[in-house]
């Protein structure tokens, strides 16, 4: 069994939306101050890498995870400068988020996303750093049940399958018609075929837990039918998804909708879930969880409660119920 690091996405290292994002140097201050993180998440632009090389000798926290975006068609170059950087920084890991749409306009096939994942992976393998391929919005894995056939092409070729699991992604769309409505998960909910809840056996969070594919998770605290980011707007003047929900009490007027601690335990079950995995499975292959309260526009864009308090916080949360976890007491 493998001890679980926690660390946080240095995006999330600020208070609120309206704050700047302070320079590298204080975000590891920061980090470093709270005490309760072991490692910082980032893929820094070029010219920042020396900084946060530096910082994170100086303050001890290892770099130990980045991640990026990328879209079939074009994503090559990117991918092989983000891993050349992630191993410059001694990272274990790249958060790999794969759009849902190629670059030619066209939906990536289970066949374009098992080959972009193995050329991903003979990548990582040259560059000593694993690429994780996330659970997220806007990406192909936004089909949910695309996950598992994916991973079973990918195994079937004789390669390991590694994700990045952020649950919130799935808990929000619990009781929530109009993001069920995407890729037309209503109808695989209603036939029995695709399972949101945690509670009930046979969900897909468990699903892909089980299957030994976790390799990276990001902590983002969501609830079922998670209210829409009212405060934040995208291009096209759409309100933000609402993919954050506080995990600490906001103060007065810092959300706009009343906070109900309860909510919070369909994605604190996905944690559970996966921390009992850490414990009974030796070949588990999960090595750290990285908070990611962020200020984007589909989580806290507006926000006026602290991202990093509320990271502060769920950190603790994790490292208490991880010890609980081993001692026997849930």
């Amino acid at each position: 069994m493998l001890d679980i690091k926690f660390g946080i996405q240095t995006n999330g290292i600020k208070h609120t939306h309206k704050d700047p994002m302070p320079d590298i140097i204080k975000r590891f201050e920061m980090v470093k101050e709270a005490g309760v993180f072991d490692y910082v998440d980032k893929t820094p632009e070029t010219y920042e890498i020396e900084t946060f090389k530096e910082c994170s000798e100086k303050y001890n926290l290892p770099v130990r995870a980045g991640g990026w975006f990328y879209q079939i068609g074009n994503h090559k170059e990117l991918l092989e400068q983000n891993l050349k950087t992630a191993m410059t920084l001694g990272s274990s890991v790249h958060n790999t988020q794969i759009q849902a749409i190629k670059s030619n306009g066209e939906l990536a096939t289970d066949d374009d996303i098992r080959d972009t994942y193995l050329e991903a992976y003979e990548l990582g393998l040259k560059y000593q750093v694993v690429p994780c391929f996330e659970i997220h919005v806007n990406m192909w894995s936004e089909d949910f049940l695309r996950v598992s056939r994916v991973g079973n092409m990918v195994e079937d070729y004789g390669a390991e399958f590694n994700i990045t699991l952020d649950h919130s992604h799935v808990i929000f769309k619990i009781n929530n018609p109009k993001e069920q409505k995407i890729f037309n998960i209503d109808k695989q909910i209603l036939s029995g075929e695709l399972i949101l809840d945690p509670f009930t056996n046979g969900n897909v969070v468990e699903e892909w837990i089980n299957n030994g594919w976790v390799r990276h998770c990001h902590a983002r605290s969501s609830v079922p039918n998670n209210p829409i980011n009212i405060f934040g707007k995208h291009s096209d003047g759409s309100v933000g998804r609402g993919i954050q929900y506080p995990f600490k009490k906001p103060k007065k007027d810092e959300y706009h909708e009343q906070w109900n601690e309860k909510l919070l335990e369909p994605w604190k079950e996905c944690i559970r879930i996966l921390m009992r995995y850490q414990l009974k499975n030796k070949y588990s292959k999960l090595e750290q969880i990285s908070t990611e309260f962020i200020p984007n526009t589909d989580y806290g864009e507006g926000c006026k409660y602290s991202l990093f308090e509320q990271a502060i916080e769920c950190t603790k949360w994790m490292r208490k119920t991880w010890k609980e976890i081993n001692e026997g007491i849930i």
